[in-house]
């Protein structure tokens, strides 16, 4: 039903979500490459337009639209990829709420436990590493060619939400799939030179501006990304995505929170340290989701606002791990 709803299409339009990771701009990809002579018209694009620079390596890069504003032609068919709810899309959701208010067939690709499944056909699976772990099952049960540029996107999905392959959901699967992707002709040091060694000199500036508003409030570790300190290193806010991952390992620390400041308020996005705090059920409180050891939100502006939102979540895990807060 999926492959007949988007191989069938005249326009198709293939999104992810805003502030767009490793997975979610190489599933767009691989997805665009495998449709490539099946689709008349294919419009692919992240939420907000923005591609991390070390991800424009992947091929048919040169592809995606950097402007929401510019997709105005109705598609008769979307596929939303890493997409947990389609308001994750962001510029492009709020220039276009119709679209997704299911009168449009929606292929909903997804790894996400708190997934809505608001397709007309979901292909999710929480037990995958990555989306590009289900899109790469579903092709291959469709016995879809995997040519060596699908497969390196394939592959690079797999790398980035495992973070080379550390996480606990790093299954037997996932390493069989790996190796199956690397026969199929992906470029693995490429992949490996571009998102872990590679960076532009705006990354370690902003690095630095990041790591130095460090806060630790046990059982909580904290920094922020403003707009000045963007400015200043003359970076884009994707060139922050791997700090809180950093953070996380600090000693002592539970959970771990990444602070981005937006027009509309704060972004946040956490990471669990050992699995025994769940932050997707805990930004659930707060309007969003993700998994149980990565999640995100979003809040407010105003100091008052993520002040309440970090004594909050202090409470709450403090509560969960049984231990007691300092006082004052």
């Amino acid at each position: 039903m999926a492959w007949e709803l988007l191989a069938g299409s005249r326009t198709l339009l293939i999104a992810t979500h805003a502030n767009p990771d490793a997975d979610a701009v190489a599933s767009v990809l691989a997805l665009r490459l495998v449709l490539a002579e099946h689709v008349q018209s294919a419009v692919c694009l992240t939420g907000d337009g923005l591609v991390p620079p070390n991800l424009e390596f992947l091929p048919g890069a040169e592809h995606l639209l950097r402007d929401p504003t510019s997709v105005t032609d109705l598609p008769d068919c979307i596929a939303l990829l890493d997409c947990a709810d389609p308001t994750r899309l962001g510029p492009l959701f709020r220039l276009h709420p119709a679209w997704f208010d299911g009168h449009i067939p929606i292929v909903n690709i997804d790894h996400h436990v708190t997934n809505t499944r608001y397709g007309s056909v979901d292909l999710v699976d929480p037990a995958s590493a990555a989306t590009t772990e289900v899109l790469a099952h579903w092709l291959e049960e469709l016995q879809q060619p995997i040519v060596p540029d699908v497969a390196t996107c394939l592959l690079t999905g797999l790398y980035g939400d495992t973070l080379s392959f550390q996480t606990t959901s790093t299954s037997a699967r996932v390493f069989e799939l790996a190796a199956r992707l690397l026969e199929a002709g992906a470029r693995q040091e490429d992949i490996v030179t571009h998102i872990f060694r590679s960076k532009p000199l705006s990354t370690v500036q902003l690095w630095g501006a990041a790591l130095g508003r460090v806060r630790y409030e046990p059982p909580l570790i904290w920094t922020e990304i403003t707009h000045r300190m963007l400015q200043e290193a003359g970076a884009s806010p994707v060139e922050g995505e791997g700090i809180v991952n950093f953070l996380v390992g600090t000693h002592g620390t539970a959970v771990a929170l990444l602070f981005y400041e937006q027009s509309e308020g704060w972004r946040v996005s956490l990471r669990s340290a050992d699995g025994s705090v769940d932050v997707a059920r805990l930004c659930q409180r707060y309007g969003g989701g993700g998994h149980p050891r990565a999640a995100g939100c979003r809040l407010p502006p105003g100091e008052a606002a993520r002040r309440s939102f970090l004594d909050d979540l202090a409470a709450q895990v403090s509560a969960l791990l049984s231990i007691e807060l300092p006082s004052g």
